[in-house]
C-alpha cells in the first residue's frame, strides 16, 4: 500500500450532523440516594459527531472538504460551527428553529463509558429542497466524491434525489447507511454497512460464503458497483462488480472504543477515490485506519502521520532464504498484517544490473518481495547442460543480500505454478515479452483478486549475453 497525497482531493459530506460531548472524572463512592456511582467531573470535551465527524476525518487527512446538514438554533449548534471553523471545514449548515442540534453526552470514568444521554428529536416534515440546492451548488465547484452519512435522523429523507444529483455529474457517491430500506440508496457507487446493519436487511449469515453470496445479490439488485461490509474484529469484506470478494483481516492491535470507526472508514475511502486510487487499495487503507482509530478513546480520526507510520512494515521475521513450508506461513502472517505481497521467479544465474533494476521495480509494487529460484536441475533443463554457472546455494545467497528482496526460496519444477498457487501473492511479476495470460500461476493469482504484471528488462543486459562476452570469440 502507498499513501496518496490528499491535499488536492475535494469531497462533499451531507448527513446527520451531531455534537459528541464527553464528561469524564473519577468515581470514589456510590450515591446515598440510589445504588449508582457518583462521578466527580474533571474534564469536559466537545467533538464533532455524525456527518461532521466524517468531515473532520477528511480534514485531518488534508482533504478539501465541505459539510452540509441541519443544526438547531441553540448552544450546541453554535459549538458545532465553532469546531468546524477551528478545523478549517467549509460548511453550509441549515438552521432549523424547532429542531435541536443532535447531541450525545457520554459520562466516562477511567476510560470506561458509564452512561450515554441523547438529546434529539426526529427531523420530520421539513422542506429538504434547500439542502438539495446547497448540495447542487457544492457539486458544481469540482467535487470528486460525495459522502452521504445517514444516521436515520431525518436529514437524508430525500437521499435518492441527492444521489441522482451527484451521479448526473459523474460524481462517485459513498453511503454509510442506517436505514433498513436499502432501496433508498439505489444507484450509489459504494455502500458501507456494518455486519449488523447488513444482516438486518438480508437476514443472519452463518458463514463467510453466505455473507458473500447475499452481499453480491444485494449489490446487484441495488445496482451498486461495490459493497463494503465492515465486520468488526473480523475486518472487512469488499464485493465488487465482476471481481472476486476481497477479505481484509482486522488491523486493530488493541480495541478501546469503536465509536466513529465507520466514519473513519468511509472518510478514508472517499479521500482515496477522490485521488483516483483503486477501490481495493482504498479499502486496504481504510481497514488500516480503522485499526488505528479503535485504539483511541471516544470519537476520533487518523492523521497522515499515523497512516505513514502504520504503513511502514516491521522488520520481516525469518528474512532471507526459507524453505517452502516456512515461507508459506511467513507470507500468511504478513498478509494478516495487511502487507502487500509481490512475487517473481527465475534462474538468476549471473546477477547483473538488469536483474537488480527489475527486482527493485517489483518491490515497489508492494511491501514484501518473494523471489522463487529454479534449482540446478531445472535450470539445466531450461538452459542446457552448461548451466547454471552458479549453484543454487550461491544464487540464493546473492539474491537474499539485496535490500529489495525479503524472502528467497527454491523450486524444482519447470514452473513455480504450484508454489504460486500456495502463496497467492497480491502481485505476480515477470519480466520480458510474456503475455500476462500465459504466465504460470497467473490464473491462481487473479482468482484471488491479485494482479499479474509484466515489467520490461533493462535493454542490453542478459545472462546469456554476459556469458558469451566473457568467453570471447569462438
Amino acid at each position: 500500500m502507498r499513501l496518496p497525497s490528499f491535499t488536492k482531493a475535494r469531497v462533499a459530506v451531507v448527513g446527520d450532523v451531531m455534537l459528541d460531548r464527553y464528561w469524564s472524572g473519577l468515581v470514589a463512592r456510590i450515591s446515598p440516594e440510589a445504588p449508582v456511582p457518583v462521578v466527580h467531573i474533571q474534564d469536559v470535551h466537545d467533538h464533532l459527531g455524525g456527518a461532521a465527524n466524517v468531515a473532520l476525518n477528511l480534514a485531518q487527512l488534508g482533504v478539501q472538504v465541505s459539510l452540509s446538514g441541519v443544526i438547531g438554533r441553540d448552544e450546541a449548534g453554535h459549538t458545532v460551527t465553532q469546531l468546524l471553523a477551528r478545523h478549517g471545514i467549509s460548511n453550509a449548515l441549515l438552521t432549523h428553529p424547532q429542531h435541536p442540534t443532535i447531541t450525545k453526552l457520554r459520562i466516562l470514568s477511567q476510560h470506561q463509558q458509564l452512561l450515554r444521554l441523547d438529546f434529539e428529536q426526529p427531523l420530520r416534515d421539513w422542506d429538504s429542497r434547500a439542502l438539495e440546492d446547497t448540495l447542487s451548488a457544492r457539486l458544481a465547484t469540482g467535487v470528486e466524491v460525495l459522502v452521504l452519512s445517514d444516521y436515520a435522523k431525518g436529514t437524508l429523507q430525500e437521499v435518492s434525489r441527492l444521489i441522482a444529483l451527484a451521479r448526473a455529474r459523474g460524481i462517485a457517491v459513498l453511503v454509510d447507511p442506517k436505514s433498513r430500506d436499502f432501496s433508498r440508496y439505489r444507484q450509489a457507487t459504494l455502500v458501507t454497512p456494518n455486519r449488523a446493519e447488513f444482516e438486518a436487511v438480508v437476514g443472519h449469515c452463518v458463514d463467510e460464503h453466505s455473507l458473500s453470496e447475499r452481499g453480491e445479490a444485494l449489490r446487484a439488485a441495488m445496482h451498486w458497483p461495490a459493497l463494503l461490509i465492515t465486520l468488526g474484529e473480523r475486518g472487512m469484506l469488499l464485493l465488487r462488480e465482476h471481481q472476486p470478494p476481497l477479505c481484509l483481516p482486522t488491523q486493530a492491535r488493541e480495541v478501546f472504543d469503536v465509536t466513529g470507526a465507520g466514519d473513519t472508514v468511509i472518510a478514508v475511502l472517499a479521500a482515496c477515490l477522490a485521488c483516483g486510487e483503486d477501490l481495493a487499495d482504498g479499502a486496504r487503507l481504510a481497514n488500516l485506519a480503522a485499526g488505528i482509530v479503535v485504539g483511541k478513546l471516544g470519537t476520533a480520526g487518523v492523521c497522515v502521520a499515523e497512516l505513514q507510520a502504520a504503513l511502514r512494515p516491521p522488520p520481516a521475521p525469518h528474512c532471507g532464504i526459507l524453505d517452502q513450508a516456512t515461507l508459506q506461513s511467513t507470507v500468511a502472517d504478513a498478509k494478516a498484517r495487511g502487507e502487500r505481497i509481490v512475487m517473481t521467479n527465475g534462474c538468476f544465474d549471473i546477477l547483473h544490473a538488469g536483474h537488480v533494476q527489475y527486482l527493485q521495480q517489483a518491490k515497489a509494487l508492494g511491501d514484501r518481495l518473494v523471489v522463487a529460484v529454479n534449482d540446478d536441475a531445472s535450470v539445466q533443463r531450461l538452459k542446457g547442460a552448461t548451466r547454471p554457472v552458479h549453484s543454487l546455494a550461491q544464487r540464493m545467497s546473492i539474491l537474499s543480500a539485496l535490500a529489495c528482496v525479503d524472502w528467497v526460496t527454491a523450486f524444482s519444477e519447470d514452473t513455480p505454478e504450484a508454489l504460486i498457487c500456495a502463496l497467492c501473492p497480491d502481485v505476480l511479476v515477470k519480466g520480458g515479452d510474456y503475455r500476462p495470460e500465459h504466465i504460470a500461476g497467473g490464473d491462481c493469482v487473479r482468482r484471488h483478486g491479485g494482479q499479474v504484471i509484466v515489467l520490461d528488462f533493462l535493454p542490453g543486459h542478459s545472462t546469456t549475453a554476459l556469458i558469451d562476452k566473457i568467453r570471447g570469440p569462438a
